[in-house]
């Protein structure tokens, strides 16, 4: 049973010095060579990678591994690993793969359909013709489709390892179908992140497939040998309005980055949740500066101890939620004193972890003194 698993990559980068992971550059064509294989040699798309993302990397598998058992498809900074956050060996593998059909990311949990959520990142134009193709040449998979597109999950990354024919099996649908949607599709306009129309729609495609077949999916713990440059970069930034006490030059700032690259709160990127909790810190201190006269920032700046501070709070709620917190009033009161939470921080929290009813209850739960 030989096992390859190509990392895609168009950088430079620290490989895991495992045998079984192979480097892969994507859209090598017209760029400068990094000393890997490259997607722009046998049969290629690699012209296209400023449409398909690392999916140049996919086809070229496709077409020209003829020599594995099983191939698999991971990133130069993402990878698959044990629970404890350890890249995944050969035999490990191996051993997985003697009861799974495939290999994924773990399904991510949207708080959104996944077509309200393209939709609202994306041009829907684009799913909707990738739909459209689906109905009219592949009418097996359109019931799936179509239950799944408004449902909230999917996977991410295009990551997956599989038997060949497997992989070749699913490479044809994938391709297939985007040949076809190219007609309908015209993105020569989007920046350059709004390109990769085809890898954005292909996660969300995988997570069709595996279905509609009927696949055993192992989902498995995807780990980030290192922080998206981008993520890192927009965290220094708020960190430094953060100190400033510049809640409204914080939030200008982000929304502007996630106008240009909606995807680095999502969790494949901002991999620490500090984004998030970012965009929470900025909400409840606007709402406290309006209700109070000062705020949160006001007592801490400092960006590490204001996640910590924020991440206590959510886990607050969460225990409540999950019913593993019984406080009585004295306590609740101490606890909310020393660590200086307002009701409009808890109610801002409970709002992101429970429905609207369990929100109202735990409102009368403060008012009354006990959670």
């Amino acid at each position: 049973m030989s096992v390859t698993i190509f990392t895609m990559t168009h950088k430079k980068f620290p490989t895991p010095g495992d045998p079984v992971y192979v480097p892969l550059q994507v859209g090598r064509a017209g760029a400068e060579h990094l000393g890997y294989i490259g997607d722009d040699t046998g049969v290629s798309i690699s012209e296209k990678n400023c449409y398909y993302g690392e999916l140049t990397g996919v086809y070229w598998v496709w077409k020209n591994i003829k020599t594995s058992d099983y191939v698999g498809i991971c990133h130069y900074r993402r990878y698959f690993c044990t629970e404890e956050g350890r890249i995944l060996t050969e035999r490990e593998y191996e051993e997985i793969l003697a009861d799974y059909d495939m290999i994924a990311s773990k399904k991510l949990k949207l708080n959104y359909s996944y077509y309200d959520g393209y939709g609202s990142d994306y041009n829907i134009h684009d799913l909707d013709a990738v739909g459209e193709v689906i109905r009219q040449d592949y009418p097996e998979y359109w019931e799936t489709f179509e239950r799944l597109v408004h449902g909230k999950g999917t996977y991410f990354g295009n990551m997956m390892v599989c038997k060949k024919e497997v992989y070749d099996a699913y490479c044809e649908w994938l391709f297939g179908i985007f040949e076809k949607a190219e007609r309908k599709i015209d993105a020569s306009g989007y920046d350059d992140y709004h390109k990769r129309v085809y890898g954005f729609i292909s996660e969300f495609l995988l997570y069709v497939w595996t279905q509609a077949q009927g696949l055993r999916v192992y989902e498995c713990k995807v780990g980030m040998t290192d922080e998206k440059r981008e993520t890192a970069e927009i965290k220094e930034r708020l960190s430094a309005y953060f100190a400033k006490k510049d809640i409204a030059g914080a939030k200008a700032y982000i929304l502007g980055c996630l106008e240009k690259r909606p995807d680095v709160l999502m969790e494949a990127s901002d991999i620490t949740g500090e984004l998030k909790l970012s965009m929470q810190v900025i909400a409840v201190c606007e709402l406290e500066k309006q209700a109070y006269g000062s705020s949160t920032i006001d007592r801490i700046q400092e960006f590490g101890v204001l996640m910590t501070h924020f991440q206590k709070l959510n886990e607050l709620i969460l225990a409540w939620k999950e019913g593993e917190m019984q406080m009585s009033p004295p306590e609740v009161e101490f606890y909310r004193k020393s660590e200086g939470i307002t009701d409009i921080a808890v109610e801002a929290s409970a709002r992101l972890f429970c429905t609207p009813e369990e929100a109202g209850r735990l409102a009368e739960a403060l008012k009354g003194g006990a959670v």
